[in-house]
């Protein structure tokens, strides 16, 4: 079977890589970087996202969006990651399909618009301080409900830009023991963000505090409980791995590009064996990564259609974010590496990519959390 992108998702990815080119260079990025105080949420490339349809893409169309698949949404999660670009965009997708996949349509039709405009910024709270990323990892307990209204107490963290959410989705478990996602909105009552510390300066996170806070369940959708934060990790693990994918490729170009052009001895240092076997070895690694997360995008979509041809999907999801961490770690650390002495300066922009690479790998699970989980579902 030939598996390739189609013509629209390809100028999609177009669409996107030109304007971040265009309208938001490294240059830019550079400024968030550089401004740690600063909320890193640059209204401008919002703005410009939104109107790219890139806030839309998983919004069913009955509620302003595109109504498209995962497969479109890595494409833009890919493209962000190559530019390192800064700002919400996945974790208001995830908000989004949690409410796609778990929320009533009274409650679809409250939020996903706003979501889909980029006049709401959305996040998810999924997990604990070096929690599994799994129902396990849960450290919010919801207590009763009083008229809809269910009351959230513990902490989520760390968080992807909460100080900027107006509408952060949580995992919680019930008294039962059962897992479930719950919205709070910025303001409630007994909700505190705690800004938190990041060496990637292209994302701010921080920790959600809960203490008797009042949320509401999402509830009435086509996935209950359990069911819906399993499938938010899934897709938060693919669009994780697209945005590794994308920064282990531009940092292998950038770098071959480089050493293309750097010389020693009078020849340019790529054409030097040592050099060569490496980048070979790295263009090999990002590429079978590319293809993992496509096919796991594809995966999850097929599954979401209601196919039950290819019963592997939480196979093809682990893969696909393992490879993208593994490729994102190596690519960047050589990127590093085969710049020479400029590429261990705070000038050049290769640590940008480095960090991005470090923070966002663990996330959604690390390779060897995702390794343990194929070695489960694959092994007797």
């Amino acid at each position: 079977m030939f598996f390739a992108l189609t013509d629209d998702q390809q100028a999609f990815a177009t669409t996107v890589r030109e304007f971040l080119a265009d309208r938001f260079d490294l240059d830019a990025v550079r400024g968030v970087v550089e401004d740690p105080h600063g909320d890193g949420h640059p209204v401008s490339l919002w703005k410009g996202l939104a109107d790219q349809g890139a806030l839309a893409v998983l919004v069913p169309e009955e509620h302003d969006g595109l109504g498209l698949g995962l497969l479109d949404a890595q494409v833009v999660a890919r493209e962000l990651g190559r530019g390192v670009a800064p700002g919400p965009w996945t974790a208001t997708v995830l908000a989004a399909e949690a409410l796609r996949l778990a929320g009533s349509p009274e409650q679809q039709a409250a939020w996903l618009p706003g979501l889909a405009a980029g006049e709401t910024i959305g996040t998810v709270a999924l997990r604990g301080e070096a929690g599994s990323w799994d129902g396990r990892g849960i450290t919010v307990d919801a207590a009763g409900q009083d008229g809809g209204v269910s009351r959230l107490s513990g902490t989520a963290s760390p968080v992807d830009y909460p100080s900027v959410a107006g509408l952060i989705v949580v995992a919680a478990t019930d008294p039962s023991g059962s897992p479930g996602l719950f919205l709070v909105e910025s303001g409630a009552s007994g909700l505190a963000i705690r800004d938190q510390e990041t060496y990637d300066g292209t994302a701010r996170v921080g920790a959600v505090e809960l203490a008797d806070t009042p949320a509401e369940a999402l509830t009435g959708g086509s996935l209950p409980g359990a069911d819906a934060v399993a499938a938010l990790m899934a897709r938060g693990a693919v669009l994780t791995a697209a945005d590794l994918v994308g920064v282990a490729r531009e940092a292998l170009t950038r770098t071959v590009d480089y050493d293309r052009e750097r010389k020693q001895f009078g020849v340019p240092v790529g054409s030097f064996q040592a050099i060569k076997h490496t980048m070979a070895d790295l263009h090999v690694a990002v590429t079978m990564a590319e293809h993992a997360v496509l096919f796991a995008a594809h995966a999850v979509d097929d599954q979401d259609l209601g196919s039950t041809e290819d019963p592997g999907v939480d196979v093809a999801v682990a893969v696909a974010k393992a490879k993208a961490a593994d490729a994102a770690w190596a690519a960047t650390g050589a990127m590093i590496q085969f710049f020479g002495g400029i590429g261990f300066t705070w000038e050049h922009e290769a640590h940008f990519f480095y960090k991005r690479a470090r923070r966002r790998a663990p996330l959604f699970g690390s390779a060897d959390e995702h390794r343990a989980r194929l070695a489960a579902l694959t092994m007797d």
